[in-house]
């Protein structure tokens, strides 16, 4: 992680750090050679030829640029969080009720080749 991830990650507000250290520490067990860096100035994880850009906004953390289906039936089960063709936007009581398997399994499948 570059200096400039690790900055935009110290400036995140105390109610969504915990929130977007779990994503974080989901994408690390699985892709633990993610290269990470800030583009379009978030933390943008990369596996081989794929992006998934994690930011932060005022009500919790959105996930970026995952193109795939819906293969893991996430969005069918949380269409709420669907915001544009490719963003998810999770509150932290959203994410709550979210099982780290289950978020695993969205952000594996958006991270795979």
């Amino acid at each position: 992680m570059d200096q400039a991830v690790r900055d935009y990650v110290d400036a995140i507000r105390a109610e969504h750090r915990p929130l977007f250290d779990r994503i974080h520490g989901l994408i690390l067990a699985d892709h633990p050679d993610a290269e990470v860096a800030l583009s379009y100035d978030m933390p943008t994880y990369r596996v081989g030829g794929r992006r998934l850009h994690v930011g932060v906004w005022q009500h919790g953390v959105s996930l970026y640029g995952w193109r795939r289906p819906d293969a893991t039936g996430f969005v069918a089960r949380h269409p709420d969080l669907l915001h544009g063709k490719a963003t998810l936007r999770l509150r932290p009581e959203d994410a709550a009720g979210m099982s780290d398997d289950e978020l695993r399994a969205f952000l594996a499948a958006a991270l795979a080749d």
